[in-house]
Formats: structure tokens, C-alpha cells, sequence
């Protein structure tokens, strides 16, 4: 006999209706681990809950679950409407799993842990005092996430180059990049880049850092004060032209500043990186700024590190310009098959094994434009992840990352914005373009992103992609509340297009719309509030 499935009411661990198959008497969530695990299943990430001693077949009903979240803990509720992609769904999934409360509430704890999310008059009485906090019709969502941005190009945003991404770098940014060895001024550049990001709403980033070491120290010294998620490390650079001299390193010391930074920072504001805002990169700049002998040096310096939690980040297959461009400069260079492959450990001549490999699942790599099926095949199959670019490669000229088939490939694509080839600082217009240049893909490769994979891209696929999808990146209960407060009233033309916009009579769809038009229509001054863990960041200037 067939299970036949009804909706029932929504599950408070994911925001999503939960469904009761007839059969098994169990209760399980239609999108989180793909309706295969327990509606509400209390675990150590949710530490709200106190599991019985022996856990009934049938979990109860989720208002209960909630109040044992809000018994005896001070809260703090912000209403307003509020959009999320819930539970753990890919991207294929993500409008499946798009959670919309016109009269919505999120509540969070002291520690910043979010114990609801769901439409206000659902929401238990607390049985303690707490602070309320009524946006009107104001949106929340979750804190942007940028998985592609570089710090020391704060100031080269729109940089005029003549040329491509190779003359771009040696004309624009080499020279920009190499100011930064003036403490003061890597100082001021940070404090500007720190800003940005709050302005923006970009409550976690995984940041291409300085060659510089003091300005390292800057960022994450100014990260740590505001309150910001970052993930970054020294941009190493062992060989390069003469723009890119100020920025090289020797082999040694390419290294041994490398292993610095991580015993330095990594985790340095809480000691534990399961609860660390704070994380250090390995991040050779491209293949084409490193040697053999760097590769070597950092696969063995990773394969000592990688289980504290360390990330990878660098550059792949952005720009395919025949002769001089960056993927056939880096094949000649090695003698490999694939660009890829100098970063797996295969990167003596004819792909052969030198190293160890810098992939995995606390790997990102950026751009991605033109990757071959074998590449975007290894890239799943050892759980790297993508950074999508597409303001960047249009300013750039680098060509288009072919969505549908970079994403059925099984891998996490994350928005990036490249600052600074990329001039939009706000992850909603990194979204937008991926939009429009993913639509004007040729033929049956054109894609139509809905809403919700915009939004996932920009939230929860960044949060997946540093691997830290189990402490942010949407509103599910137990996780910390990163969040953005966007105010219509504060971007009249953002007001006026939620407004006045063309509605469809049915729920599901006027709700894409409205989303697609806040992702669309958003802008900087709307962002009237950036909240991570539950905590109000500002910036320098601000305070």
C-alpha cells in the first residue's frame, strides 16, 4: 500500500509545512535532509531543548517544542515581514523550501540563538520580559553572505585598465595593492572596508587579503570590533612582474607568514572555531602568482592544518582569452590538463602528482567561468565549492559561468562580489546581474533563477560554502540570528515598486514577486540595520 502525504501545519524547526505520512505514524519535514529525517528532532545544535530520556515515535506537536525554547529565557522579538530559504535544500529546491510571514516574528535568546520564526500571533507568551521590536512592514532576511571579495581593493573599484583581467591586474591593481605596506594607510582601509560591509548588509565575507601582514592585523583587528563573520588570509604571491614586485615573497616566507596568520587569528576571538567569528585562508592569488615549490610547500602546510577548521580560497578558470589569457598562461606554465589540477596536487608536467591538494570542503574557488566537465566533477566530488562573480566578469569581459550546468554538476555556487573588479558592494545586485546574464545564456542553456535561488545564493549557499550552514544563513531554530532590517520608506523607489507592483490573486506566486522585486529594487540606504548574533553592528564612524 501506497504512503499518501497532507500538509499539515509548519514546522518551527524549518519554517516549512510539515508532512504526516498516513502509514508510518512520523512525522517528517518536507525540505530539511530532503523529508527523510524527524520533523523536530532535538540535537546538540539546539540547545533549547532538553530531549526526554526516551523520545516518542511521534514528536510532539511543534508549539510545544517552541515553548520549551521560550520557558525561563529573555528574548528579544523583531516583527516585521520576513523571507528565508529554510531547512537544507539545494538550490533546485530552494523555492520549495522559500518561507515568507507577511505578519512575521523572530525571536532570539541572549546567546543570540533564534527559538522562533514564524507568523507573530503563533509565537508562545514568554514567560520572562522581552524586548519588541515592531519594523511595521519592514523586511527581515537573513545577513548577506559575500564568498568573493578583496580587501586591499577597497579603493580600486572602477579602476581603469584598458585590457582584460591580466593587463588589469598588472596596470591597476598591483600597484593599488602595494600602497597597503604603509601600516597607516592599511589601517584607514580597513576601517573604510569594515564599513562597507555593514553599510551593504554582508554579515559574513570570505576576504582576499593584503600580502602584508600589518594589514592583515587591521582587518581582522577592525572585524573583530564591529562584530562581523570573516574569512581571510594573506594573498601569497611568490612570483609575478615587475608591478607585483612590493608583493612577492620568497618560497620560505611564503609559508612561514602563512602558518603565522592561522596560530595568530584563526579563532582568535573565542578560541573555538565551532563558535569563532574570526577564520584564516590559505589564499595563493592564482596559480600564475605561485610556483611548484609554493604549491608543494602550502598542500603540506594544509594537510597539517586542515583539521582546525582552516579554508582555501583562490582564484579558477576566469578568463579564457586564447594565447595570453589566464587559463592557457596557467596550462603552458605547468604543463597540466586541467587548471584545477594545480591545485589538487597535480601540478607537475602532464598532471602529475607533486603535493598534496588544497581541495575540500572548506575550499572556494572563485569564478569558475570555464571550467571543463572534469573539473566541475572533482570540485563536487571533494565538496569545494564555487564563488559566483558575475558583476566582475561583466566589467572584465571574462565570459559567463554557465549556470545550469555549473549547479547540475552537485555543487554549492555562493554570490561573490569581487570588489574590486566588481563595483557593486551589495550582494542583492550581485544577484540581479547573475539574473540578467543567466537569462541571456544561448539556447538551452539559459536559465530563469527564480526568487528563491537568488535569495539562497546570496544567504545560505554562502553560509554552506563556508561551511558554517549549521550556526547562520536563514531563520531556522537554533541557529544565530543574523539578520537585516530593509526599511521600503528609507529607498522611495524600492517603496514605490513593493507598493504599487503588479500582484498575482494567488499567495504563492504575488509572494516570488514581491521577493524578486526587494531583491531587485534594494538598495543601500534601505539596509536601515545589520544584526549578527542577534547583535546590532555598527560602524566606526557611526559610534
Amino acid at each position: 500500500m501506497r504512503s499518501h502525504s497532507i500538509r499539515d501545519d509548519r514546522c518551527r524547526w524549518c519554517s516549512v509545512e510539515r508532512i504526516h505520512p498516513i502509514i508510518t505514524d512520523k512525522a517528517t519535514c518536507r525540505v530539511r535532509f530532503r523529508a527523510t529525517s524527524p520533523c523536530v528532532t532535538p540535537t546538540a545544535s539546539l540547545p533549547c531543548v532538553t530531549p526526554p530520556a526516551s523520545y516518542p515515535l511521534r514528536p510532539p506537536h511543534p508549539a510545544a517544542i517552541v515553548e520549551l525554547c521560550f520557558r525561563g529565557r529573555v528574548t528579544t522579538t523583531h516583527l516585521g515581514q520576513i523571507f528565508h530559504v529554510a531547512g537544507r535544500p539545494d538550490v533546485a529546491e530552494a523555492s520549495e523550501a522559500l518561507s515568507w510571514f507577511p505578519d512575521g516574528a523572530l525571536v532570539y535568546d541572549t546567546t543570540g540563538r533564534i527559538v522562533y520564526c514564524g507568523h507573530r500571533d503563533g509565537r508562545p507568551a514568554p514567560t520572562t520580559p522581552e524586548t519588541v521590536h515592531d519594523h511595521g512592514d519592514a523586511f527581515l532576511i537573513p545577513g548577506f553572505v559575500d564568498t568573493h571579495i578583496h580587501f586591499p581593493q577597497t579603493y580600486s573599484v572602477d579602476a581603469y585598465g584598458g585590457g582584460q583581467l591580466l593587463e588589469w591586474l598588472e596596470s591597476c591593481i598591483f600597484p593599488a595593492e602595494a600602497r597597503l605596506a604603509d601600516p597607516d594607510f592599511a589601517r584607514q582601509i580597513a576601517r573604510d572596508f569594515v564599513a562597507r560591509r555593514i553599510a551593504v548588509g554582508t554579515t559574513a565575507a570570505m576576504v582576499f587579503g593584503s600580502a602584508f601582514p600589518p594589514a592583515q592585523d587591521a582587518l581582522f583587528d577592525e572585524t573583530r570590533r564591529a562584530g562581523l563573520r570573516l574569512v581571510s588570509g594573506r594573498g601569497i604571491q611568490t612570483v609575478g612582474g615587475p608591478s607585483a614586485g612590493p608583493l612577492l615573497t620568497s618560497e620560505r616566507q611564503a609559508i612561514e607568514l602563512t602558518a603565522d596568520e592561522i596560530d595568530r587569528w584563526h579563532a582568535a576571538d573565542s578560541g573555538d572555531v565551532g563558535s569563532a567569528l574570526l577564520h584564516v585562508a590559505i589564499v595563493p592569488r592564482f596559480s600564475l602568482s605561485v610556483t611548484t615549490e609554493t604549491l608543494a610547500g602550502l598542500g603540506e602546510l594544509y594537510d597539517d592544518v586542515r583539521a582546525r577548521g582552516v579554508y582555501v580560497h583562490t582564484h579558477l578558470n576566469e578568463d579564457n582569452s586564447p594565447d595570453n589569457g589566464e587559463i592557457d598562461q596557467v596550462k603552458r606554465s605547468y604543463r597540466v590538463d586541467a587548471y584545477l589540477d594545480t591545485y589538487d596536487g597535480r601540478f607537475l608536467p602532464g598532471s602529475r602528482v607533486g603535493g598534496a591538494g588544497l581541495l575540500g570542503r572548506r575550499t572556494v574557488m572563485a569564478h569558475a567561468v570555464h571550467c571543463t566537465d572534469r573539473e566541475l566533477a572533482r570540485m563536487a566530488e571533494t565538496g569545494t565549492s564555487i564563488a559566483h562573480c558575475p558583476v566582475s566578469q561583466l566589467f572584465l569581459g571574462s565570459g559567463t559561468m554557465p549556470w545550469r550546468r555549473t549547479v547540475a554538476a552537485g555543487l554549492t555556487v555562493a554570490a561573490g562580489t569581487d570588489v574590486g573588479a566588481g563595483d557593486e558592494w551589495l550582494i542583492s545586485r550581485v544577484l540581479s546581474d547573475a539574473f540578467k546574464v543567466h537569462l541571456s545564456e544561448p539556447g538551452d542553456a539559459s536559465a530563469v533563477m527564480h526568487p528563491a535561488e537568488m535569495l539562497f545564493t546570496g544567504t545560505l549557499a554562502g553560509a554552506r560554502a563556508l561551511d558554517m550552514e549549521d550556526r547562520f544563513g536563514n531563520f531556522d531554530v537554533g541557529k544565530e540570528a543574523d539578520f537585516l532590517v530593509i526599511d521600503p520608506h528609507a529607498w522611495p523607489p524600492l517603496e514605490m515598486i513593493l507598493r504599487q507592483g503588479i500582484r498575482a490573486d494567488d499567495d504563492e506566486t504575488a509572494r516570488d514577486q514581491t521577493l524578486f522585486a526587494l531583491l531587485m529594487g534594494l538598495r543601500e540606504p534601505a539596509i536601515t540595520e545589520v544584526h549578527v548574533r542577534g547583535r546590532r553592528v555598527t560602524s566606526a564612524d557611526s559610534n
